[in-house]
C-alpha cells in the first residue's frame, strides 16, 4: 500500500473567507471518495487552529501500488479539485510512502 500525504497552506484571506475556502476544499477533497476507484481511502483534516502559521490543510490517501497513484493524479474529478486547490493556496509539501 501506498501512503499519499499533502499538505496546504492558503493564501491570505479575512477570517470568514478563510473558513469558507477550508470548508469548500475539505468538501471537494472528500468528494473523491466514490468517484475514483484507486482511491482506497481518503481522509482531510483541517488545522484547528485557524491563524496557523503551518499548513491549513492535511490530505492522506492510501493507494494499492505507484501506478493507482499515478491514475488518481490525472483522473479527471482529482484535475477539477486540483484547480480549486491551486486557486486558493500559496504552498504544498507532499510525502509518499510504502505501508
Amino acid at each position: 500500500m501506498l501512503n499519499h500525504v499533502v499538505l496546504f497552506k492558503l493564501k491570505e484571506y479575512p477570517e470568514a473567507e478563510k473558513r469558507e475556502v477550508l470548508a469548500q476544499i475539505k468538501s471537494a477533497l472528500e468528494g473523491l471518495k466514490d468517484k475514483i476507484r484507486e482511491l482506497k481511502y481518503l481522509e482531510v483534516g483541517l488545522n484547528y487552529e485557524l491563524d496557523a502559521k503551518s499548513f491549513d490543510i492535511c490530505l492522506i490517501s492510501h493507494f494499492e501500488n505507484a501506478g493507482d497513484l499515478a491514475a488518481y493524479q490525472i483522473h479527471p474529478e482529482h484535475l477539477k479539485v486540483t484547480k480549486l486547490v491551486r486557486d486558493t493556496t500559496i504552498s504544498r509539501a507532499a510525502v509518499d510512502f510504502e505501508f
